[in-house]
C-alpha cells in the first residue's frame, strides 16, 4: 500500500528454501550450498531496471531477520544500494571492503533469536553475532559520521548520525521489542530511504 501511495517500485525476491546466504555460515540450504544470493539480487535489480523506469541512485534493500542480514551482505559486496534497512538482524559477513551506505537498523532489546547485545540466539539457526550497537558503530565509521543525536519517544530510542556525502546511520532500539517488524517500521524506513539517495 505504501508503494502505491508514495509511488515507488518494490520487489519481493525469494531466497532458496526461504533463506539467504548472508555470509558467516547463515542461513539454511543457501549457505550450505554456497548459493550466490548477492549475485542473484544484483541481477534482479539489473533486470528490473531494464523493464521499469528506475532511478539507480534510489535503490534500497530492507528485510527482517535473515533478510536483514542479507541487506548487510548487499551493502558489503555491491555498490548498488543507496541505503539499507535491516530489522531484527545482525552482520555476520566480515565485510573487509564495505561501500559507504546509509543504514537504518531497527531492533528490539528482547529479541531472543538475534540478540541485541550479541551472542548465541535461540531458534534453529542459533545466530551468534556481534551486538547491534557494535554493528552500528562499524557503519558509522565506514560512513564517516558525526556523533549521533539521541532521542526517546516512548519505548523507542533513536540514535541518528549525520555522515559524509549526505548519508546517515540510524539505530532505532525498541525497549522490550522482540524478533518482529514493528508497526512503525515500514513508514520510517521509507522516510529514511527517500531522504538518502546515492551521491
Amino acid at each position: 500500500r505504501l508503494a502505491d501511495t508514495a509511488k515507488f517500485a518494490v520487489a519481493y525476491p525469494d531466497g532458496l528454501g526461504r533463506a539467504w546466504n548472508a555470509g558467516g555460515g547463515c542461513c539454511g540450504r543457501s549457505a550450505a550450498d554456497g548459493v550466490d544470493d548477492v549475485g542473484f539480487v544484483a541481477a534482479a535489480v539489473s533486470d528490473i531496471a531494464r523493464q521499469v523506469d528506475v532511478d539507480l541512485k534510489r535503490v534500497y534493500a530492507t528485510g527482517i531477520s535473515n533478510g536483514g542480514m542479507m541487506t548487510y551482505a548487499l551493502a558489503c559486496r555491491t555498490a548498488l544500494f543507496a541505503a539499507i534497512g535491516p530489522d531484527s538482524a545482525t552482520q555476520l559477513d566480515p565485510c573487509p571492503a564495505p561501500r559507504p551506505t546509509a543504514v537504518l537498523h531497527i531492533h528490539g532489546t528482547a529479541d531472543t533469536r538475534i540478540r541485541y547485545d550479541g551472542g548465541r540466539g535461540e531458534g534453529f539457526a542459533h545466530i551468534d553475532g556481534p551486538s547491534v550497537p557494535a554493528v552500528n558503530t562499524f557503519w558509522r565509521n565506514v560512513d564517516q559520521c558525526a556523533v549521533p543525536a539521541v532521542t526517546v519517544d516512548g519505548s523507542v530510542t533513536t540514535s541518528a548520525a549525520e555522515c559524509a556525502d549526505g548519508r546517515g546511520v540510524t539505530l532505532m532500539t525498541v525497549d522490550g521489542g522482540g524478533h518482529e517488524w514493528p508497526g512503525f517500521a515500514t513508514d520510517r524506513l521509507w522516510q529514511f530511504f527517500a531522504a538518502h539517495p546515492a551521491k
